[in-house]
């Protein structure tokens, strides 16, 4: 019988992960985010963060992200009115400037604009609340119990023009139970949403990265 190798064999050096820029669009307290910069953070996890956006310059968010030392920038809404085209073309110039090759929405509570969503065509995504097709749009826990599902979850799904309607990346469930409230409901989903983004963020990245 072969023998094993012995445990004080030296390694070999572990090869280098070659990292995908990603930016990422926040709008609140950056839940996902957080998640995304701890899978971010390890050596092995094939993307990169390169900037942290934001449409409102109080989102607690940002300064979540200034403390993992990323860079951070807030782009206010507000100034452009209704132009929401213009506000994006800001946006844009933003993430172009970054060197982001992906954007990754989390938690961000604008609805976009064709012009945007096609500059972004194929690297855009999106987390949203429920196992869609089913419960596009706000609200979701509250329709999942009102519909008497007996599962619910989240979504990754590339961003298209049509509101969470895009080509489905990933999904996870959970069982609804019957003394569930919408707010014990979005907290069982929401351990999940952690878990989903940074691994469907990975398997995009290294289609990127070959």
């Amino acid at each position: 019988m072969k023998k094993p190798h012995s445990r004080t064999r030296a390694k070999a050096p572990a090869k280098k992960t070659e990292k995908v820029p990603i930016a990422i669009l926040i709008s609140g307290r950056g839940s996902n985010m957080r998640a995304l910069i701890e899978a971010c953070a390890r050596p092995d996890y094939p993307a990169e963060i390169v900037l942290v956006l934001s449409n409102r310059p109080d989102a607690p968010g940002l300064e979540v992200a200034e403390e993992a030392g990323l860079k951070t920038l807030a782009i206010d809404h507000k100034p452009f009115g209704r132009d929401r085209e213009a506000h994006e073309r800001e946006i844009d110039a933003a993430l172009q400037a970054s060197g982001a090759m992906l954007v990754v929405l989390a938690g961000y509570m604008r609805v976009l604009t064709p012009w945007l969503v096609k500059a972004w065509e194929d690297r855009m995504l999106n987390i949203h609340p429920s196992l869609l097709p089913a419960f596009p749009g706000l609200h979701t826990h509250e329709a999942a119990i009102k519909a008497g599902v007996k599962e619910h979850g989240c979504t990754v799904h590339l961003v298209t023009s049509g509101v969470d309607e895009g080509p489905i990346l990933g999904q996870a469930s959970v069982p609804v139970l019957e003394n569930d409230t919408p707010e014990t409901l979005a907290a069982r989903v929401l351990e999940q949403e952690h878990l989903l983004y940074p691994d469907v963020l990975e398997m995009i990245c290294d289609v990127f990265a070959k």
